[in-house]
């Protein structure tokens, strides 16, 4: 039993190869790896069961308890590693030049990488965004479901996940229809025929703003009177909503259908493109009145 012992122990402390001056065995690799795993395992439990509960305590929002938790995290796997080499009995000074020169081609190869792991701290810091916030970049619009310091989740109306690395929202302009002050407005334009009652239009969307549940009384809504068009008399409403952020094509159609009804209701004509005819010396001639398109916007 003391021949096997002896010849185990002799295996296990055998160098395989040397890094500068120290030597790598059999013994201090089964170590290293037995102490970054244990490293990862009590970076977890120390970051779920007690710094969540910690910060849990706090009055900090949840993207920045979120932020906390991976700077923390991140901090203690990197510290354990550097901790373990030295365990493992490996020189980290004969290691310095390889490391420089991996090092540099790392920053070549992972500067994606690496932009959006700042991008993602700043993000953290300044919090531009956070959980829970309507935004638009880089033509994808949604809800703010969760930051991590590489990109973050928009989950869209579609309830379609996106992931959206963080550069992009330092990089590239960003709405956020929830930053601040959470209420917005819509703008909804509506032509009319020439001839109408103006003062009967301006009360009738008034009234179906005040009748939409999700229109808010503060700041209340307008109608503005915007341009004499080609065919129409352009008029603009313009109402304030704090809930329905979330889901402003649906309150858009909301509007839109009731504001159909209504103008039927009042005998408010909607005009389409008209053409003129004009007959000269036998001849018929076709005249088109230019159309101006009325883009919706907020």
């Amino acid at each position: 039993m003391n021949d096997f012992l002896h010849t185990l122990d002799f295996w296990l402390r055998r160098p395989l190869f040397h890094v500068g001056q120290s030597e790598v065995t059999f013994m201090g690799i089964s170590t290293f790896i037995a102490f970054l795993i244990g490293v990862v395992i009590g970076e977890r439990i120390f970051r779920r069961f007690v710094l969540k509960k910690l910060l849990a305590r706090t009055q900090l929002d949840e993207s920045l308890r979120f932020g906390i938790e991976r700077i923390v995290g991140y901090t203690i796997i990197v510290l354990g590693f550097y901790l373990t080499i030295q365990n493992a009995g490996i020189d980290l000074s004969s290691l310095a030049v390889v490391a420089g020169a991996v090092g540099v081609g790392l920053g070549f190869g992972l500067q994606n990488i690496i932009s959006n792991f700042i991008s993602g701290i700043i993000i953290l810091a300044e919090r531009p965004i956070t959980i829970g916030d309507r935004v638009e970049v880089g033509g994808v619009a949604g809800q703010v479901s969760k930051i991590s310091l590489r990109s973050t989740t928009v989950v869209t109306n579609d309830n379609i996940s996106i992931i959206v690395p963080n550069s992009q929202f330092i990089s590239e302009t960003v709405i956020n229809w929830s930053h601040g002050d959470p209420k917005v407005q819509f703008r909804l334009p509506v032509g009319v025929a020439y001839g109408s009652d103006t003062e009967k239009l301006t009360n009738t969307l008034l009234g179906v703003a005040k009748a939409h549940p999700m229109v808010l009384n503060d700041p209340a809504p307008s109608v503005y009177f915007i341009e004499f068009g080609d065919s129409s008399l352009n008029f603009e409403l313009g109402v304030w909503t704090q809930e329905m952020v979330k889901s402003p094509r649906r309150f858009r159609s909301e509007l839109n259908f009731s504001i159909d009804n209504k103008l039927r209701e009042a005998g408010i004509e909607i005009p389409f493109p008209q053409r003129d005819l004009h007959v000269r010396s036998g001849s018929l001639v076709v005249q088109q009145a230019p159309v101006k398109e009325i883009k919706p916007g907020l």
